[in-house]
């Protein structure tokens, strides 16, 4: 039975993240929502309904540069703007090494969607696209500014509430909270690929050799 779910996940996977999913315009109606706690929650549902267990949400993977080095990064607080609701309120700390830097900016939905048709027809699901805008602290060593766009999945409990999307989080190529840019340092003016995301990270071509879930390859495991 477990065998089936995997193989029907990773199809479902592919449906979700598909280019020819026909969906439904979202962004007038995501403004009702507060769903800051998508890039916050500690913890999520394994399952839909019928699962009452937790999984512990792992911290991002990310990197930084061309030679993949590890880049970890932490949103401590996201506050939507009261005076712009699809504007949010980003408070945070990123890691390079052993460099740590506080971390202040907006996150900025752009576009919303829901799919027409769901693999599971009784749950609504969609997601939400936009601009982020990061300042860590001038006062601090090393820092820049983080910048790019992101893809965030939700979908709807039974009581309409939107939830951070682990539906399919036991199949192949899981992902969530999407996040692709550069960080551009403020003295060096250095521009370099600053990638993250929930459990996979986007662009990153060589570095992940996994399959089933995230691995990095023997290239650039010295990296961090």
């Amino acid at each position: 039975m477990k065998q089936i779910f995997i193989i029907f996940g990773f199809l479902f996977s592919g449906f979700i993240y598909g280019q020819e999913t026909k969906t439904t315009a979202f962004l007038s109606e995501i403004t009702k929502y507060d769903i800051s706690d998508l890039w916050t929650l500690k913890k999520f549902r394994t399952e839909f309904e019928s699962d009452t267990s937790w999984i512990e949400r792992l911290e991002p993977f990310g990197y930084i540069g061309e030679n993949y080095q590890r880049f970890y990064i932490h949103f401590t607080s996201v506050i939507q703007n009261p005076n712009n609701i699809l504007e949010y309120f980003v408070y945070g700390k990123t890691r390079v090494k052993t460099n740590i830097c506080s971390f202040q900016g907006l996150i900025k939905i752009n576009d919303s969607k829901t799919y027409n048709d769901n693999e599971i027809p009784s749950v609504k699901q969609g997601f939400v696209l936009g601009v982020y805008e990061f300042y860590e602290d001038k006062d601090q060593n090393g820092t820049g500014i983080l910048k790019g766009k992101f893809r965030t999945d939700f979908y709807f409990d039974k009581n309409g509430q939107i939830k951070y999307n682990s539906l399919m989080f036991i199949a192949d190529g899981f992902k969530n909270n999407q996040f692709e840019g550069t960080w551009i340092g403020y003295n060096s003016n250095d521009s370099k690929n600053c990638n993250w995301g929930d459990y996979r990270i986007p662009d990153s071509k060589n570095l992940d050799c996994g399959t089933g879930e995230f691995g990095v390859s023997d290239k650039y495991v010295s990296n961090g």
